[in-house]
């Protein structure tokens, strides 16, 4: 809790580190996550996205600095813990059995039961509807095969599920990697609506060009190490994409780029990519 009485973020670490043996793959990591946010990881491979989605999910303890959840120190050690606190992970390779239905997955391991241990299906069937249409999510039919929607509609199935379990944070890891455009749209929305739902979402991507619309605060990782973070106002689209490929490297390419067409290179294609790495600087 802050001096101004104002509530904390629902995640907050500060200065987080992780080691595996002799290998640093996290250090000196600070984010917030707070209500009505949408905070987004950026980095390329390698930069520590999954070990940090791995200490915020509960499935690994942070070797130094504090985990907050709701301004109380936590040490996960599992992920059923984060889930009771309120943070939910939902994977890039999704949970799903594609043969069942959609209602089934919505319920998947956490089934409604009535008299007898049965199951009722007309309950689940009602409400995965319902909460998918809360979303924004209009199913023809919620007793389709999971494995029949597209893969925008699987994540925002997943979504909802989360939320519906009361989530009060989301982990979204690289939702719109393996989609095409509009897909990838479709999941950007969904991110959106939850985020006026007063959930808190970390957007873990690879992506600055969607997670620029959406974002509030961006973290960009490089090789375990913050190397910015900004709100949307201390930042543009440009810079963060720069920031993210690291415009030291593409300047330096750019150079050897320009030697290589004065060296009798097919030059006219070697100079437009030197000039093209230039504008993404």
């Amino acid at each position: 809790m802050t001096d101004t009485g104002e509530a904390p973020p629902l995640v907050r670490l500060e200065g987080v580190g992780k080691n595996y043996g002799n290998v640093i793959a996290l250090r000196d990591v600070t984010l917030e996550a707070s209500a009505g946010e949408v905070t987004c990881v950026l980095g390329d491979n390698g930069a520590g996205k999954s070990t940090l989605i791995k200490i915020v999910a509960g499935l690994h303890r942070h070797d130094l600095g504090t985990y907050e959840v709701q301004g109380e120190p936590v040490a996960f050690s599992s992920p059923r813990d984060a889930l009771d606190r309120g943070i939910a992970t939902v994977y890039q390779d999704l949970a799903v059995v594609p043969l069942m239905p959609v209602w089934r997955n919505f319920f998947l391991g956490s089934e409604k039961r009535k008299g007898f241990g049965r199951m009722d299906i007309g309950f689940m069937r009602r409400t995965a509807k319902d909460e998918l249409a809360a979303m924004g999510i209009d199913l023809r039919d919620v007793d389709q095969p999971i494995g029949t929607l597209s893969g925008g509609e699987r994540q925002c199935v997943a979504i909802a599920r989360a939320v519906y379990f009361g989530a009060k944070a989301l982990v979204l890891d690289e939702p719109t990697a393996a989609l095409g455009v509009k897909q990838a749209g479709t999941v950007l929305r969904y991110i959106v609506q939850a985020r006026e739902r007063g959930l808190a979402v970390v957007f873990i991507t690879h992506n600055p060009h969607h997670a620029y619309p959406v974002g509030d605060r961006f973290l960009i990782l490089n090789r375990g190490r913050p190397i910015g973070y900004h709100t949307k106002a201390e930042i543009t689209r440009e810079e963060l994409t720069a920031l993210m490929a690291g415009g030291a490297e593409l300047e330096q390419l750019a150079h050897e780029l320009d030697a290589a067409a004065s060296g009798g290179a097919p030059a006219k294609e070697l100079a437009e990519g030197a000039d093209l790495l230039r504008k993404t600087d």
